[in-house]
């Protein structure tokens, strides 16, 4: 799965500060998560962890894959 902060819609907002990718990159960008990261990453959110995946990809973007 990648992720990419630049197609997103929630990109520098209250939901972009508390979402996994921004915590784990510090910042903004792109991420590249392996099948087993991902469910790590649902795995760690869904037990209140971490913040869950925030991404809404806008609707002309094609960059995120899963």
């Amino acid at each position: 799965m990648i992720i990419d902060c630049g197609v997103c819609k929630l990109e520098q907002t209250d939901a972009c500060a508390d979402c996994f990718v921004t915590a784990v990159l510090d910042g903004h960008g792109a991420i590249e998560l392996t099948s087993a990261q991902e469910q790590a990453m649902r795995h760690l959110s869904d037990a209140g962890m971490v913040s869950p995946l925030r991404l809404v990809v806008n609707s002309d973007s094609a960059a995120v894959a899963g």
